[in-house]
């Protein structure tokens, strides 16, 4: 499996999914986990993107360590993907439309905590590492991104 059949592997299963579980690790070293709403942008072939506010914790967890992983399920539990790479925080009013567009209307409950719908951040995952299981079929594919794998 190549980069682009990973990414393909990873929208399908966001598709059904519509969220994933964002692990991050504080400066003290504890692990944090979330749930959240990721989604992939054509224009970024290996990259995922979500929203957060500026204001909440995890961004002072990814300015001690950017370092994070993602997992992903189908509801069936038939299709899992972890993916691990660097986060950066953007705030780039393009790409905050861009993001917006593809899953604002999935976000009910980041606007119901993020009371001021103007202030958000864009976390890009910039993807080192993806894995993607089929348990009950006993197969497993793992791409290293940015390896020539395009």
């Amino acid at each position: 499996m190549n980069n682009q059949e990973m990414m393909n592997k990873i929208e399908t299963v966001l598709e059904d999914a519509k969220t994933g579980v964002l692990a991050t690790v504080d400066a003290e070293g504890r692990p944090h986990a979330r749930w959240m709403t990721p989604v992939v942008l054509a224009q970024w072939p290996q990259a995922l993107f979500a929203v957060t506010s500026p204001d909440f914790p995890k961004i002072l967890q990814l300015n001690a360590n950017n370092k994070v992983e993602w997992l992903i399920q189908t509801r069936a539990l038939d299709q899992i993907i972890n993916v691990r790479g660097g986060i950066n925080v953007l705030d780039n009013p393009s790409l905050k439309a861009q993001v917006m567009e593809a899953i604002g209307r999935k976000l009910t409950v980041f606007w119901k905590i993020n009371k001021d719908k103007t202030d958000f951040v864009i976390l890009e995952t910039v993807i080192d590492e993806a894995s993607w299981y089929a348990p009950m079929k006993g197969l497993r594919e793992i791409v290293k991104f940015g390896q020539g794998g395009v």
